[in-house]
């Protein structure tokens, strides 16, 4: 089985002003969930072609000079993207106490983890950061540095979360909230169930969100079926975008006033994440949103990770896989639509273009062992990510079995092989 810590990239990957365009990079052989077995040729950071297997590395013309990887026994997926990650306490769980706050600290756990959630095919990540108390500017100062030498690995943005806007105390907070967008923060947020206003801390990050032109990803419970009818009509029509999560309470309400509730959820436009790996620090872990209900209702709704192996949650794995995974096994979506809401859904609500294994798309793909996306979605270990046209992360894994001729003689399938694309 492969080593689960992240190695450090080869360093032509990456470097802080970000990598050149990558050299021409051929997908030979790669399986599509339509079940056609095709060639992906990538340039420029964009597919160039998809054709049938062997027709592109005919082209000798322009094939010569181009990097190939076979990528037979592959299923070739749009990546994946993380919309809900903590990289401040992410990794701390075995810390023995409450996460350190010290920048070089943070950096170092925002990084593997990152690093982490790459290898399993995110290639774009949204990191909520905590803004003042304990934290001040520090956090995210580290995560802000994380991104930028991350960069041409993966694309990492932040969500700047104050605790109080409100009241006296919220003064700093908010002060802090407009220096976090300055520095940097690509969204704003924070959870308004903690502030002894929840209404009012919605207004202000609305105002903050208003001023600066950025987006909004607000953690909420969703215990009060009236607040949250009161969230999504004060973010109904912002641009560029709402998002609530993991709203678990929802599922605890009853069925008509939960229906009520989506209809003015879909009706605002709002994104809700939801988070069926377990809850986060900002958020109660006791269960996820109604899926198929949002779904019913028209809400665009994706799955995050929430906590990666903090206190909130000592085993998170920080893998959309394993989201689309639950989605599929325990909220009743299709292989199909679970792998959509880490992908397709999550790409969307991160303001990202979408991808599709077409030629005219961005470079943003996942190749997994398995010939269906149901079977890639179940052992799902050998995997290779490209990001911005080139090969960022691979782990391999090998299944043999010991002592016994029916293996062989009946053809049965290994996960993985000895040599790696």
């Amino acid at each position: 089985m492969p080593d689960s810590r992240p190695q450090p990239p080869p360093h032509s990957w990456s470097s802080p002003s970000g990598p050149a365009d990558p050299a021409p990079l051929l997908l030979c052989g790669a399986r599509l969930t339509d079940g056609r077995t095709v060639d992906v040729r990538l340039g420029g950071r964009r597919i160039e072609a998809v054709g049938t297997a062997g027709s592109l590395a005919a082209d000798g013309t322009r094939a010569c000079g181009t990097r190939r990887i076979d990528l037979s026994g592959y299923l070739l997926l749009p990546a994946p993207a993380e919309p809900h990650a903590h990289a401040d306490t992410a990794l701390s769980a075995d810390d023995g106490g409450p996460p350190s706050y010290d920048p070089r600290d943070v950096q170092r756990r925002a990084t593997e983890a990152a690093l982490l959630q790459l290898g399993h095919g995110a290639t774009a990540l949204r990191a909520h950061v905590r803004v003042g108390d304990v934290a001040g500017l520090g956090a995210l100062t580290a995560v802000l540095r994380t991104a930028r030498l991350l960069r041409g690995l993966t694309e990492m943005t932040t969500v700047a979360m104050p605790r109080v806007l409100t009241g006296t105390a919220g003064a700093d907070g908010l002060a802090l909230l407009r220096d976090a967008v300055k520095m940097g923060a690509t969204a704003v947020g924070g959870c308004p169930d903690l502030d002894p206003d929840p209404t009012g801390y919605v207004e202000a990050v609305l105002e903050v969100a208003a001023e600066h032109g950025c987006p909004v990803d607000l953690h909420t419970d969703a215990t009060d079926p009236t607040r949250l009818a009161r969230f999504a009509a004060m973010a109904g029509g912002l641009r560029p975008g709402v998002t609530l999560g993991p709203c678990g309470g929802l599922a605890r309400w009853p069925a008509e006033v939960a229906g009520r509730t989506a209809d003015r959820l879909a009706a605002a436009g709002v994104t809700v994440v939801c988070l069926p790996q377990g809850g986060c620090g900002a958020a109660d872990g006791r269960g996820a949103a109604p899926v198929r209900l949002l779904r019913s209702a028209g809400v665009r709704v994706t799955a995050g990770s929430g906590a990666l192996r903090d206190v909130s949650n000592p085993v998170g794995r920080g893998d959309p896989l394993e989201a689309a995974y639950l989605l599929a096994s325990c909220h009743g979506l299709s292989a199909g639509d679970a792998y959509a809401a880490v992908s397709t859904a999550a790409r969307a609500a991160l303001g990202l273009p979408e991808v599709r294994v077409e030629a005219g798309f961005p470079a943003e793909l996942l190749a997994v062992r398995g010939d269906r996306l149901s079977e890639a979605l179940s052992p799902a270990y050998s995997r290779v990510v490209v990001h911005g046209g080139r090969v960022v992360a691979r782990t391999s894994a090998v299944r043999e079995y010991c002592g016994s001729a029916a293996t062989g003689e009946l053809g049965l399938p290994r996960q993985g092989r000895a040599e790696t694309p």
